[in-house]
């Protein structure tokens, strides 16, 4: 494969995109028996064919993936190399794509814009998901960097601690139990609690919270996958939650929400930056990181406060 080049390995990232060879040669800005020759080359440098061409389009082979893996690679160094240059030279460019997942989006915003204020010249897209679909971005290399509470052990990565974060017990301010000092695991383990997806952070720390008490992990629970439902089912039926505070400090200081004084918590844990270690650390992700590491705290919500709101 030493024959290859460069052009027809993004002829075959293109014909992978786009289905066909005229869609291809479309987004390329070529002609249809152009890319079909680049083609043609580089499976005769392969000597196995890297499509399969069917009716409604061509779909890579298994030897086909392999080369459009090795394709990727060459591609994202190319485009390190090119931020590696431009630091070089003093330019502060280049794009970075963070991925977050939903408990960071109360703070992820402001603080992500903050950088992009101060690196006014950098192309950055935040994309906000839940935990197992910000893990598999980080696998597949479309995002450069993931804002997690717990880095992932599925594959080999650099965490970077930016912040910390409580998790709390929380309900209406007009719960029974609001007021009451030092309540026991056992006793709030009979309340009824709304809890995110069994693969979120929050809830690995709750069932671990929950783990000596018998028969609690079967209930009484209604999962929900959006926080902010959790938030108005809270009020609306009295049950109570376990969340990240910085997701209820709003409602905290408000009055419409109260933390609970429960033995054992908060339970604080620590927010990382996380990239993947096979990745080279580019100028770019390392002005990111740097950022998160000297100024990440100060768009993280003041604990003590909450707890003066609440009390």
């Amino acid at each position: 494969m030493k024959n290859i080049t460069f052009r027809q390995l993004k002829s075959m990232l293109a014909i992978e995109k786009q289905g066909k060879v005229v869609g291809a040669a479309k987004a390329l800005g070529l002609t249809a028996p152009a890319v079909t020759l680049q083609l043609k080359q580089i499976e005769a440098e392969a000597g196995v064919p890297l499509f399969d061409r069917m009716a409604h389009g061509m779909f890579p082979t298994e030897a086909g993936h392999a080369v459009l893996s090795a394709a990727r690679d060459i591609e994202e160094r190319l485009a390190q190399l090119e931020q590696e240059m431009d630091a070089f030279k003093g330019v502060k460019r280049g794009r970075i794509v963070v991925g977050a997942v939903s408990t960071v989006k109360y703070f992820a915003q402001p603080m992500v814009a903050a950088f992009a204020a101060a690196y006014p010249n950098i192309d950055l897209e935040l994309v906000i998901e839940r935990r197992a679909e910000t893990v598999e971005r980080l696998r597949n290399r479309t995002i450069d960097v993931a804002l997690l509470g717990r880095p992932p052990r599925e594959f080999s990565v650099r965490a970077a601690i930016f912040g910390e974060h409580s998790l709390v017990a929380v309900s209406s301010r007009h719960h029974p139990l609001v007021g009451r000092h030092a309540i026991s695991k056992a006793e709030i383990a009979r309340e009824h609690f709304y809890l995110r997806n069994p693969d979120s952070g929050t809830r690995v720390f709750f069932d671990r919270f929950m783990s000596e008490i018998p028969g609690r992990a079967d209930g009484p629970n209604t999962e929900m996958e959006s926080i902010e439902d959790i938030k108005r089912a809270i009020l609306a039926d009295n049950g109570v939650a376990f969340l990240a505070a910085h997701s209820v400090a709003a409602e905290v200081q408000a009055g419409e929400l109260a933390i609970l004084d429960v033995v054992g918590l908060p339970i604080r844990r620590q927010w990382f930056a996380v990239s993947r270690t096979d990745r080279a650390m580019t100028p770019l992700i390392a002005a990111f990181e740097t950022f998160l590491s000297s100024e990440g705290k100060k768009f993280l919500p003041d604990f003590v406060g909450l707890e003066d709101a609440s009390a």
